[in-house]
């Protein structure tokens, strides 16, 4: 009996060491630490502030325009300058008795077209059905002179005033008024032309059948205003929003004039290619009957800026 102690005593361990091991307690050495436990949120520093909504954020001001600024039209394509506006002298006291008597003259900040509206232009509104043909396809010398894509970069002409307004509606602007004509010609300091108060030249402007026609818009480009609008003086004239009155200076309003309520003619601005160089001052003033055309008449658009 004494022989069988020891190995029942070395079964006894064998067994034991044949168990499977038991749970092992889990270390709570770092349990509730916010350096070790990532599930802990350590607490916020003393003083510090907890924002209770986002923080507004201002919506960024577009730039302000200013001279130079050109706006090209998504319709047709046109540059437009912009004319800051403000108060200068109209009218020309060494000028006809219908551009008498010089007035100061107050208008808002506007555009205006960078050049004539051209040949391809307006057949893009021709084509749209919102405008009719130039009343003939020739030039004074050119026999197809609208429809030849070579002068589609010259001056739309042989349009009425009706015409030029229809087509102005179409693009999304209007004729300008003959106030905004003139201030887009001469500028603040009133110049008897546009590029100052130099006579004109032949690189200045296309006039007094130097040429024997127009010219592609902005072809003459030393001859441009102060605010950049160019072809202001000869190549082809202008039509404006106004009718005409020879008397309309001694009673026009300060305040931004729009010309006389109603009459028989339109003005236009700027001569053409056959003034001489009186006809070409940006104060002198033409005027026809709203549904003539000819050779030497189309026009540019304005626009009302942004207040």
């Amino acid at each position: 009996m004494r022989r069988l102690v020891p190995s029942l005593f070395l079964v006894l361990i064998l067994v034991g060491a044949c168990q499977p091991a038991g749970p092992t307690a889990p270390d709570t050495s770092s349990a509730g630490n916010p350096d070790t436990d990532p599930t802990v949120q350590a607490p916020l520093p003393t003083g510090t502030e907890i924002p209770t909504s986002l923080p507004t954020v201002e919506p960024t001001a577009e730039p302000t325009p200013g001279i130079g600024t050109v706006n090209v039209s998504s319709v047709d394509g046109m540059p437009q300058v912009y004319v800051p506006g403000g108060s200068f002298l109209m009218g020309f006291e060494d000028g006809y008795r219908d551009e008498k008597p010089e007035h100061t003259v107050t208008l808002p900040p506007f555009w205006i077209d960078r050049t004539e509206v051209t040949n391809g232009m307006y057949t893009l509104c021709v084509t749209a059905g919102a405008c009719q043909r130039p009343r003939r396809n020739s030039s004074n010398v050119i026999d197809y002179y609208f429809i030849d894509a070579q002068y589609a970069n010259y001056p739309v002409i042989w349009v009425s005033w009706e015409d030029a307004q229809a087509y102005c509606t179409w693009a999304g602007r209007r004729l300008p008024t003959e106030a905004e004509w003139e201030l887009a010609a001469r500028g603040p300091d009133g110049y008897i032309y546009p590029w100052g108060n130099l006579p004109p030249a032949e690189n200045l402007a296309n006039y007094d059948h130097i040429l024997a026609d127009t010219m592609a818009v902005g072809s003459f480009p030393a001859g441009a205003s102060l605010y950049g609008a160019e072809d202001m003086a000869g190549n082809a004239a202008e039509w404006v929003a106004d009718w005409y009155a020879a008397d309309y200076y001694v009673m026009s309003p300060e305040l931004d004039p729009a010309g006389p309520d109603s009459g028989t003619r339109r003005v236009f601005r700027g001569g053409s290619w056959t003034y001489t160089p009186d006809g070409i001052r940006a104060s002198y003033r033409s005027f026809q009957e709203p549904d003539l055309a000819d050779f030497e008449t189309g026009f540019r658009c304005a626009q009302d800026a942004n207040p």
